[in-house]
């Protein structure tokens, strides 16, 4: 029995019990009312229900005698074992082996679908993250958000959303004509220009330049500083794109900021269009020659201008476009996610969502993430002034560096020990989880060179307590996905690999697959390898969420 199976029962039951009082008119009863936790205590159960705390009191009966009511119902069902009320009115049930045992071939059965669910089906999620400027190579911070913002595209999905990942390219502006001018300067052996971009990896652009346009010092000043800049600019996003995909990170949508400034057939541009669909909704006004909008109405500390006396358009102008363009390519919900000093930001993209007539609760959030720090990072080479992303995924590894980043809350400030990430011990958690995986399989091909199979399946024979514990584990992991995605947390699939790790390896000191010397294979052999082979299954579909490898071999 499934969790999924064991809820719907309690639903049924729950849903009786409301119309034998005649309040289903007042009283809905969902799945989401139902919802099943695992026991701290094993000794109280394979899972808890508050269902009968959170009904009674709108029944207009005691919590205790509606558990009462609801135990009598869910004893009856297959595959339970008992039932019990516990304090107040808590619910506690057990399976029996059988029931609880089923899932290891349900898991197997559905290999790479297990875990999937639909609590975000029907959601259209844009999901922006990194976003650097192009130009110069990713650093630290944004190897953070590449990971975490990754991790959590691939919960979201895993969830039923619909998702892009999306990256915007701040190639507009005066960065850029700076970016254009360092590489110019440097291509003609001239000292960086004041706000320019040091570095190495300018020189190496410089190059690039030089072999492209080797007519480079014969042009006027405006057209060399365009080739620069243009050709620099192609070659920098090139190696953001390469890094990121090197790092397992993939975009779906490179949107450039110069689509924005681009003037239409009609004369307009995209920014044009905002500011005037923003005066639509009624936040736009004129004061002092500038236009501005009225974000305070959205709890902005202050109105923004959009557009100055001069003619020009401010950065919020570019935000607000944006946003309207994201909503305009179907996205409902809006997720950014922002580094830590961008907390000015959270107000101001609200705003802009309340101006264009969204909803701010609701269709559009802002994580900001904290800083990350590795012990004994060296400053880039090419860079100068940054830790790299291409330096640290060399030095730590992908999985490694994927893993820790998506371990901990996007909240919390992170220094990771690279003298721990490079340890092939259990204290290495991404190791731990890995080895646990890679462990499965050597377990099947024993299991194999000795003829055990999974032939057959009898779940009954399941039921040593540190099968219980493993099947109990298995049965999270939907739940634990859903909620990942719900609260964008996927450090919680990390956390949770590894105490199935932990319970994995519990289970194969006390449980054997292989039968020892010339004894026979039995079915409790065959049995076990279905465990074995869902718990791997598991791990596998766990790693992959977070971007991480699972080895056959380690």
């Amino acid at each position: 029995m499934t969790p999924a199976e064991l809820s719907a029962a309690l639903l049924a039951i729950v849903t009786r019990a409301v119309e034998r009082r005649g309040a289903q008119q007042e009283v809905s009863v969902s799945l989401d009312d139902v919802v099943l936790e695992r026991p701290r205590n094993r000794d109280h159960g394979d899972w808890a229900s508050n269902a009968a705390m959170k009904f009674a009191k709108r029944l207009g009966t005691n919590p205790r005698e509606l558990a009462g009511e609801i135990v009598a119902e869910l004893t009856a069902v297959d595959g339970v074992a008992s039932v019990e009320v516990a304090g107040p009115g808590f619910i506690n049930i057990t399976l029996d082996a059988a029931a609880a045992g089923a899932l290891a071939r349900t898991i197997v059965e559905q290999g790479d679908a297990y875990g999937s669910n639909d609590q975000l089906a029907g959601q259209s999620i844009n999901l922006e993250f990194v976003s650097a400027n192009p130009t110069g190579p990713l650093h630290i911070g944004h190897t953070r958000w590449a990971a975490l913002g990754d991790s959590i595209g691939r919960v979201l999905r895993a969830s039923g959303a619909q998702v892009a990942n999306e990256f915007y390219i701040n190639d507009a502006g005066a960065q850029m004509d700076n970016f254009g001018a360092s590489v110019l300067a440097a291509a003609k052996g001239e000292p960086t220009p004041e706000n320019g971009y040091p570095g190495a990896y300018i020189a190496d652009l410089a190059a690039a330049v030089r072999e492209k346009v080797p007519n480079l010092d014969e042009l006027d000043d405006a057209t060399a500083l365009e080739a620069a800049r243009e050709i620099g600019y192609e070659l920098q996003l090139a190696e953001l794109k390469e890094s990121l995909l090197r790092f397992n990170v993939h975009f779906d949508v490179w949107f450039s900021e110069r689509r924005l400034h681009a003037t239409g057939a009609d004369g307009t541009s995209a920014i044009d269009q905002a500011v005037e669909r923003l005066r639509a909704q009624g936040h736009v006004y004129e004061e002092d020659d500038a236009i501005w909008v009225r974000t305070t109405d959205f709890g902005d500390d202050k109105d923004r201008v959009i557009k100055r006396g001069n003619g020009v358009y401010t950065y919020f102008a570019a935000d607000a476009a944006y946003y309207l363009s994201k909503t305009d390519r179907g996205f409902a919900h809006k997720i950014y996610l922002l580094g830590a000093d961008h907390h000015g930001y959270v107000h101001r993209l609200k705003a802009i969502a309340g101006a264009a007539g969204d909803d701010p609760e609701r269709d559009i959030e802002v994580l900001i993430g904290q800083l990350v720090s590795v012990n004994g990072a060296r400053l880039s080479k090419r860079a100068g002034n940054i830790i790299e992303l291409n330096d640290l995924q060399a030095w730590l590894g992908t999985d490694a560096l994927r893993y820790s980043l998506a371990r901990y809350p996007a909240d919390s400030p992170l220094t990771l020990d690279p003298e721990v990430l490079r340890r092939r011990t259990n204290d290495n958690p991404v190791f731990y989880v890995q080895y646990a995986h890679a462990r499965t399989h050597n377990v099947g091909r024993n299991a194999a060179s000795l003829g055990v199979d999974r032939s057959t399946f009898d779940a009954a024979l399941l039921d040593h307590e540190t099968e219980s514990a493993l099947l109990g584990a298995l049965a999270e992991f939907p739940r634990i996905v859903a909620h990942s995605a719900e609260l964008r947390e996927p450090h919680r699939v990390a956390r949770y690999l590894e105490e199935l790790a932990a319970l994995y390896h519990r289970w194969y000191d006390n449980c054997r697959v292989t039968p020892i010397g010339e004894d026979p294979v039995t079915e409790v052999h065959r049995t076990r390898l279905w465990l074995n082979d869902a718990t791997g299954q598991v791990l596998r579909n766990g790693l992959a969420l977070l971007g991480v490898s699972a080895p056959d071999r380690m």
